[in-house]
């Protein structure tokens, strides 16, 4: 009798090292010159794949650009995609959950005023599949360009015993920066500043669990069922990338090195509005928002009406169309509202801070 192999077991080490050939070049479009060695991945049956670790400069002295800091101050993120996975194993569709990925950490990181520098991610599946590990890897490499940092590594397990064939989990991990003086951590808040809230593309990665409670087990809809309302198919609107906000949101920073006219930053996620301003505001202020004051994605209202939600259950798990929210001075508010929208992202004044209990109110 022959004796057992690694592949009687369920990992093959020639596909597995197959799929990590395939995404190297996913990662090397993302890095510049800071990233000072091969990116890492696991070895594999003896072949080097890359280095244990990744080696990231701080301070660069490049031909083209310098990024150098005075007081530097990390800042780290993690996250996931949720069950939003289970929709793309439905549609059989996998090369944008990657920019999810991405877009939960790196919009994280912007909160504290932080540069994200460069991140990793951890994929675990059922069993050997290069093509698949290609397409999710493609859009961890498309977010990380968007969001402007480096993929610089990562983590493929193969774990027959823990998922069923053909489902997967991820999670990222994203390092940034920010200089010591410059961080935003909402301390500076003041009655009269305003709120301004960036346009999100849908339900980004929150919600899903209740969405496809109701779409799919209440409403017994299929992933391919056109919605008139929503104008192309279930699949399509829930698979829908989480927008991200580096590019807009630093190039606001940029242009106010020394004026501190953005006093907080949120990243609405699971909890809304109502749970995820107040993170950054002081005590004694409250932020009093319009609630028609911006446009709702059609998304919204049509998971509402379908599952019969309560509005304050859409409050308290979706992001109704807000996705980031700054608040500024509100002398610089329209002028901010018109650096964003030159950078692509659309932001609306939804209110402003008053004093009171902290906590968000709808008027």
């Amino acid at each position: 009798m022959a004796g057992f192999t690694y592949r009687d077991a369920g990992l093959d080490l020639e596909r597995y090292q197959e799929s990590l050939e395939a995404i190297a070049p996913l990662l090397k479009r993302t890095q510049s010159g800071r990233v000072l060695d091969r990116s890492s991945r696991q070895k594999v049956g003896g072949k080097k794949s890359g280095f244990f670790a990744s080696l990231f400069a701080l301070d660069w002295n490049g031909k083209l650009f310098a990024r150098n800091y005075r007081r530097p101050v990390l800042v780290a993120c993690t996250d996931g995609v949720g069950s939003k996975l289970k929709v793309a194993v439905m549609m059989n569709k996998h090369d944008t959950v990657g920019i999810d990925l991405v877009a939960m950490s790196v919009n994280d990181c912007l909160c504290s005023g932080g540069e994200p520098l460069f991140f990793l991610d951890y994929l675990a599946m059922s069993r050997d599949d290069p093509e698949l590990t290609r397409q999710i890897v493609r859009g961890i490499s498309d977010g990380c360009l968007q969001a402007e940092c480096a993929l610089v590594g990562g983590e493929t397990a193969i774990l027959p015993d823990f998922y069923q064939a053909g489902e997967y989990d991820l999670a990222g991990f994203c390092v940034g920066v920010v200089e010591r003086s410059r961080i935003v951590d909402g301390r500076s808040i003041v009655p009269g500043d305003v709120v301004l809230g960036l346009e999100s593309s849908g339900l980004h990665s929150n919600g899903y669990s209740l969405v496809r409670k109701v779409v799919f087990d209440h409403a017994r809809l299929k992933v391919a069922d056109f919605v008139p309302e929503l104008g192309r198919t279930v699949g399509e609107e829930l698979l829908e990338p989480t927008r991200i906000y580096v590019r807009a949101v630093k190039e606001v920073l940029r242009h106010y090195p020394v004026k501190r006219v953005v006093r907080g930053m949120a990243h609405i996620t699971g909890g809304g509005l109502v749970d995820n301003i107040p993170r950054i505001l002081p005590a004694n202020v409250q932020a009093v928002l319009r609630r028609n004051s911006w446009p709702m994605p059609p998304v919204f209202p049509w998971v509402q009406k379908l599952g019969n939600i309560a509005q304050e259950e859409m409050d308290r798990v979706f992001n109704l169309g807000i996705g980031f929210v700054l608040i500024v001075r509100p002398h610089y508010a329209a002028s901010i509202q018109k650096r964003l929208q030159s950078a692509g992202t659309t932001a609306h004044v939804l209110g402003t801070i008053r004093r009171g209990s902290e906590g968000v109110v709808f008027v």
